[in-house]
């Protein structure tokens, strides 16, 4: 595959929007899925896909919002792994036919089809320090794998896994003070513009499961939240980066933090 091929089109319903005003993350990654499916069927892959056993890697740039309405698709093509299977997919809004969003995901184990990948005209992700210590996380999520968490293979999907890290950015939120009644008044809220989403394997129906959620970095207006999904013998399933800013929803831009929510995140912020 040497060119993007569509793999999706569609639009952003007004419920698919958060608090934040635009387009929730799960939903993107309800898109990918079937994009990742399309091309797996592409490429013969599709039982591989179901079969999973594999470690999938996302990294993802938010360039542009996608609002309630928007109309969008997917475009999708093979990269060059290095010997395992890259893919690239590009949110491009349809109406005026120019890329929002970018994925750039790594199947590790999986071995690249033959023939010339196409080039990639995304961004490049720079690798990021990792905490040193993650025992400052704090509980932020708990649950079980409930029946409309599922993808079309059975299992945890994508679209439900981001939906239950985002429910424990909601939750880690509320302790920096980014709580709803603070969102509501203030006119500002946690915005992320690039995720990195690493997941082992996918929890499977009736499966116990818990986040973990911690402070990564913190800037004028920048954070960084962690969160790390762990099956109920403690062992990592899966963990996001969700690079962001504290965003101003009447403006669109970037907000410095108050004090108080200052205050709060310092005493939340992981050792570098």
């Amino acid at each position: 595959m040497t060119r993007f091929i569509e793999t999706y089109r569609g639009a952003a319903s007004p419920w698919e929007c958060d608090v934040t005003e635009h387009f929730t993350m799960a939903f993107y990654f309800d898109r990918i899925a079937q994009a990742e499916a399309a091309v797996a069927a592409e490429l013969g892959l599709l039982d591989r896909l179901r079969e999973g056993r594999f470690t999938r890697r996302y990294d993802v740039r938010l360039a542009h919002e996608q609002r309630a309405g928007s109309a969008f698709h997917v475009e999708s093509t093979v990269l060059d792994g290095g010997g395992h299977l890259r893919l690239g997919h590009r949110v491009v809004n349809s109406v005026i036919d120019e890329p929002t969003t970018w994925f750039d995901t790594h199947w590790d184990g999986v071995e690249a089809p033959r023939g010339n990948p196409a080039v990639w005209d995304g961004p490049e992700f720079a690798a990021r320090a990792e905490p040193a210590d993650l025992a400052g996380l704090i509980p932020s999520m708990a649950g079980r794998v409930r029946p409309g968490d599922l993808d079309e293979f059975g299992r945890m999907g994508l679209a439900g896994m981001v939906h239950k890290f985002s429910d424990a950015a909601v939750q880690f939120g509320g302790a920096l003070g980014l709580t709803a009644d603070y969102i509501k008044t203030a006119r500002h809220s946690f915005s992320a513009f690039e995720l990195r989403l690493r997941i082992a394997r996918s929890p499977r129906l009736g499966e116990t499961y818990r986040i973990d959620s911690g402070l990564a970095h913190l800037g004028n207006t920048s954070l960084r939240y962690l969160h790390v999904l762990r099956d109920a013998r403690g062992t990592e399933i899966a963990r996001v980066d969700r690079y962001g800013v504290q965003l101003d929803l009447d403006t669109r831009r970037p907000a410095p933090l108050a004090p108080e929510l200052r205050k709060r995140a310092e005493r939340l912020l992981l050792p570098a």
